[in-house]
């Protein structure tokens, strides 16, 4: 329900993937189509409608298991969206993300020319996304999505990844994830940090009012109202580096955890800093309504709990001091892991491809996404900490080491290498139930 002031959003027209948490455990599959026949691709879009879940059905039959659909913009276009509407769509997704690629710091390594065929190609139009909370009710989700597809000629898969998520909910560097989403009004899903007010629903949802009061929709309103953006990354991890890393860096394998904590900002466990910086707390990392809820600014302001270069006090201040609003930067992620496990101990890749795949949801892809990416993730003016690059997911160069505010003297790690590196990418539009009929219902 509502509370007094806030927005009613049309959870029945909205799709399921953008507001709610995914299950724990999970299991995900993402797949990717081209559409080299119009008529075909819309007669996709009218039988996606009758296949996605949307954000009222909270209590599906079939458990925590949905399926979503996005689109580029080179699939609007070939679906015969008039050039007028796609020119109110937001000007980072028109132009897809491997042409924001240096913006985003996917140079070198991560650079598109170098993604994971056909990720950033303008052929991929379709995206849609299956979630389970087990590889068996996965496939059952495949198989739901699946008559969306099916018998239409003009419609070709062309990429499938399939992910999961640990029982442990750890990723691949061994930090429990998908610890931290906000609270959007009206949703009626709470957000994980008890202390952060709701933000405005028009910071996911296109259609309704945002933190600044403004209202973005694309046009015509029955194709934008009630849909988002994602920003879909495909990123590879380099666990054996990441461990030596910490080895090489510590003196015994308890200050190798504090490392790995101070780095993160986060004991492996998913217990913060700002409330354990001492020592790990299981027990606190387990529970999801304590682990998340505290601020830095009036306990911590110099960093010496939760450094300021630490990889979620980057990408969520909070209510730190730091130039410009940090409500307006706000986003909800999803994160899958793929590939195989690196085994315990390890220290020396054994050649499997192995990370996350993200998903980054919000109405503004520019001072969303794009502005934590470029300014939080890969700059450190906005704290003081000159051209520091995130520890984790940096496009550090191997030139710029790490440090943790200590006294009575600050403790300097040695260069970073590139821990993660970008193997494709897509913007993508998260259209609305009755959008996806629009799209269907166009004609040549």
């Amino acid at each position: 329900m509502s509370g007094p002031g806030e927005v009613t959003l049309e959870l029945d027209d909205i799709q399921r993937g953008i507001l709610s948490p995914r299950p724990t455990p999970y299991a995900a599959t993402y797949l990717a189509f081209r559409v080299d026949d119009p008529a075909h691709g819309r007669e996709l879009m009218r039988r996606a409608s009758a296949v996605v879940t949307s954000a009222a059905d909270s209590a599906s039959p079939l458990g925590e298991t949905w399926v979503s659909v996005a689109v580029t913009s080179t699939c609007l276009a070939a679906l015969g969206v008039p050039r007028s509407s796609l020119d109110t769509f937001a000007w980072e997704f028109r132009q897809g993300m491997a042409a924001r690629a240096k913006a985003l710091g996917d140079v070198g390594e991560s650079s598109p020319e170098n993604w994971e065929a056909p990720l950033g190609n303008p052929e991929v139009h379709v995206v849609i996304t299956a979630v389970a909370p087990d590889p068996l009710l996965l496939e059952t989700a495949v198989d739901r999505a699946r008559p969306a597809y099916d018998n239409l000629p003009g419609v070709t898969a062309i990429w499938r990844q399939d992910c999961y998520a640990l029982p442990t909910e750890t990723e691949h560097f061994g930090y429990r994830d998908g610890v931290s989403h906000p609270a959007v009004e009206g949703s009626g899903i709470p957000g994980s940090n008890q202390l952060e007010v709701p933000l405005k629903a028009g910071e996911f949802i296109l259609g309704y009012p945002d933190e600044l009061g403004g209202t973005q929709t694309p046009l015509p309103d029955a194709l934008g109202r009630n849909g988002s953006y994602a920003a879909f990354r495909k990123l590879h991890q380099r666990v054996a580096e990441f461990r030596r890393y910490l080895k090489d860096n510590s003196t015994d394998p308890s200050d190798e955890e504090l490392i790995a904590a101070k780095i993160m900002g986060r004991w492996r466990s998913g217990a913060p800093l700002a409330l354990a910086p001492r020592c790990d707390d299981p027990a606190l990392g387990a529970d999801p309504h304590r682990r998340n809820t505290f601020l830095y600014q009036r306990d911590d302001p110099a960093g010496f709990n939760t450094p300021g270069g630490c990889h979620i006090r980057r990408v969520n201040p909070r209510d730190t001091s730091v130039a410009g609003e940090v409500r307006l930067h706000r986003m909800i992620r999803r994160g899958a892991v793929y590939g195989p496990p690196l085994a315990d101990g390890v220290l020396e890749d054994d050649g499997s491809d192995r990370g996350l795949m993200f998903a980054f949801i919000g109405a503004h892809l520019g001072r969303q996404f794009e502005f934590v990416q470029s300014e939080w993730i890969n700059d450190s003016i906005f704290f003081g900490g000159g051209d520091a690059k995130d520890p984790v997911a940096g496009s550090a160069d191997g030139t710029t080491g790490y440090t943790i505010p200590r006294r009575p003297l600050r403790r300097r790690l040695a260069p970073l290498p590139r821990f993660v590196v970008t193997r494709g990418g897509e913007y993508c539009f998260l259209p609305s139930l009755s959008a996806l009929r629009w799209l269907g219902d166009l004609r040549d």
